[in-house]
């Protein structure tokens, strides 16, 4: 498969974690939205700026295609660190949705998405449906084919190992245009990597070729790959997973080779883009 390195650009569910999405100048969402540099500068960031080194955001959107006043839907934005890029990047005529696998008891998944929506919503003074959210299985019907983009953060192991993923790319078929497309970055495992220590095994790293097949078995097609979010630095063949980086740091401050983590940094991710195949 071909990986293509991109230019610099010039450009489940901790609603906790949301207080610092970047607001709309003067909150008025009439306004045009923030230049992506202005997101990503702004002061509510500085706690996930350190990141940036690692998670390329702005070159990631700009070959994912995202661009101001597209809908574009986020999968599992967890404690929100790509909410609070993308919900002001697009909010000027766009929309922000957020969608994520059922919680384990239906009030705690009706609780999330009505929490997640209110507090984004207002942290952007968004008006009524710019902002929302919703579990798989519960996609409201107006949102059919109406989303520009599908982005799926460093997830896809999860939804392997938990028979998740046909559901959530069936969602995401659902939710987009018919020239819509899907952008995902994955924990990428080494070179001819097995799959009963890839696949099989949960080490949060997938195969390339996983990736692909799993989205061609549910009517997706390859449109193109990048080195945008390669590490290789990462060997990818922690005995205790990706988790042994940072940002989780699994296995303690008194790991002895704690150093040589950091020095490493996050993981080597693959960053893939798909399209309807039919």
């Amino acid at each position: 498969m071909k990986r293509l390195a991109l230019a610099a650009a010039t450009a489940l569910a901790g609603a906790a974690g949301l207080a610092a999405v970047p607001a709309i100048a003067d909150h008025h969402m009439e306004a045009a939205a923030p230049a992506l540099e202005e997101v990503l500068a702004d002061s509510r960031r500085d706690g996930d700026r350190a990141r940036d080194q690692y998670r390329n955001p702005a070159e990631t959107l700009a070959f994912f295609g995202v661009e101001p006043g597209m809908t574009v839907a986020e999968f599992s934005p967890g404690g929100g660190w790509y909410t609070r890029v993308l919900a002001p990047y697009v909010m000027g005529d766009g929309k922000y949705v957020a969608f994520n696998t059922p919680a384990r008891q239906p009030a705690e998944g009706e609780g999330w998405a009505k929490t997640f929506t209110a507090k984004v919503s207002e942290m952007l003074g968004a008006p009524e449906g710019r902002i929302n959210a919703f579990e798989v299985g519960s996609m409201p019907e107006d949102m059919a084919s109406t989303v520009d983009r599908v982005l799926i953060f460093r997830s896809m192991h999860g939804l392997n190992a938990g028979n998740m993923a046909d559901s959530v790319l069936k969602t995401a078929r659902q939710l987009l245009k018919d020239d819509g497309m899907v952008g995902v970055v994955q924990h990428r495992a080494p070179d001819g990597a097995s799959y009963d220590d890839y696949g099989a095994r949960q080490r949060g790293y997938m195969r390339e070729a996983d990736v692909v097949n799993i989205f061609e078995a549910n009517g997706f097609e390859l449109v193109e790959s990048s080195e945008i979010n390669a590490n290789p630095k990462d060997p990818a063949n922690w005995e205790s997973g990706v988790w042994t980086l940072p940002p989780t740091l699994a296995t303690g401050e008194d790991d002895p080779k704690r150093s040589e983590y950091l020095a490493i940094g996050e993981s080597d991710r693959m960053t893939l883009l798909f399209k309807k195949a039919y």
